[in-house]
């Protein structure tokens, strides 16, 4: 068969330059580490390694859900620990002004200034933000201021949703909460009733808000416990109860019980007080502190039961506060095993991905190595055969 030299040309270069490509292809694969630097290099690693890549990304986002969560919980748990400190001083100052004479009419005055200042600063803790402008306690509307003044009071303008951060691929966590449910909506009286004196009652009984002895017996009635003393002898009736109770003796500090509630009233009251029983309403921190300011304007039993009231109240707001501070924390504990577990999902991930992209060094070297052989030899074969022609022996 006979070859023309351009054949033989043609060929000759044709390997070479097979052989060139496949050197530089390992000289980019070494150079940057990467086995696949096409997907044609390995079509299913290829899809494969794109499915990691993904699943990485999505992992990574999580984490930083996770990290703006954790930010604005952590704060919200700083503002709750002021509202907590800013509750026990209030409260504080509950217990030290209790009793008739306690505090002379100057002093309450003072009182009532200090707790005009702590009011306004719980206001601005309430409607504390994240620091980008979004609000902590405004629900799931971040941009709308939750607690403003109005004339019947402080009142929530938000709603009561929550924003959600999609924290892992199966798990959304709150990353707030709702004012209302920290400031606003706490149960009056012991949560269960509430135990009130007549604003127009003349004598000096001071209301003890009582317990819950039979659940089984409450009936969600309002009742009123009205006194009467005649000769001296003071007795009390409570019609609406089962069975009636009718001119039952008043003992001073005696538990009076009815239809499985019972509660005490200590001092003397006059004839027509009357005393009211009502299911718990919900009552806001804020109202709490605003009447132990009105209350600074009374004195005697008024003065004394407004006390009463306001540390009975004080003490339920501080409790709530902690029950959201404990559901805090307990999502911020949740938020760092959640990361413990994307921390490792993305070691693996990366693993993963190693496998199927990154060079074997030792392989490559070894084939870049081999492939520049190949070449020379190529190159030294055709530089002998290309000397070869007849011209050489005329």
């Amino acid at each position: 068969m006979r070859i023309s030299t351009s054949a033989i040309y043609d060929a000759n270069v044709s390997i070479i330059n097979q052989q060139q490509a496949q050197v530089l292809h390992t000289q980019q694969q070494v150079a940057s580490g990467r086995r696949m630097l096409t997907p044609a290099d390995d079509p299913a690693a290829s899809a494969r390694a794109l499915e990691v890549t993904q699943s990485d990304s999505t992992n990574t986002q999580y984490a930083t859900n996770r990290n703006a969560a954790k930010s604005s919980l952590t704060m919200s748990d700083s503002v709750l620990q002021s509202v907590t400190n800013l509750l026990t001083d209030v409260r504080t100052s509950a217990v030290e002004a209790t009793g008739t004479s306690a505090l002379g009419a100057g002093q309450k005055q003072i009182v009532a200034r200090n707790l005009s200042s702590r009011l306004a600063e719980l206001q601005a803790l309430a409607n504390s933000t994240d620091g980008i402008g979004n609000y902590l306690y405004s629900g799931s509307q971040g941009r709308t201021q939750p607690f403003s003044n109005t004339a019947g009071g402080v009142q929530y303008m938000a709603d009561d949703g929550q924003r959600m951060v999609q924290a892992s691929s199966s798990a959304q966590i709150a990353a707030t909460d709702s004012g209302a449910d920290i400031f606003m909506r706490i149960k009056n009286g012991n949560g269960t009733f509430v135990v009130q004196p007549g604003a127009a009652n003349t004598g000096t009984g001071v209301v003890a808000q009582g317990i819950v002895t039979n659940p089984a017996l409450l009936t969600g009635n309002n009742y009123t416990v009205t006194f009467s003393v005649v000769a001296g002898v003071t007795t009390y009736s409570v019609p609406g109860s089962t069975p009636p109770q009718v001119n039952v003796p008043y003992v001073s500090g005696q538990a009076i019980s009815f239809d499985g509630m019972q509660f005490t009233i200590t001092g003397a009251p006059s004839n027509g007080d009357v005393v009211t029983v009502a299911p718990s309403q919900n009552e806001s921190i804020f109202k709490t502190i605003s009447d132990m300011i009105a209350a600074m304007g009374t004195s005697g039993a008024q003065y004394d039961n407004s006390m009463q009231k306001a540390i009975n109240n004080l003490d339920r707001d501080l409790n709530n506060v902690l029950t959201v501070r404990g559901s805090l924390g307990s999502r911020l504990n949740q938020i760092d095993a959640m990361d413990t577990t994307g921390t490792d999902l993305g070691l693996n991930f990366k693993s993963t991905l190693s496998k199927l992209q990154d060079l074997d060094y030792n392989k490559g070297i070894s084939d870049l190595s081999q492939q520049q052989l190949s070449l020379q030899a190529a190159q030294k074969s055709f530089k002998q055969v290309s000397d070869l022609s007849l011209f050489n022996y005329l």
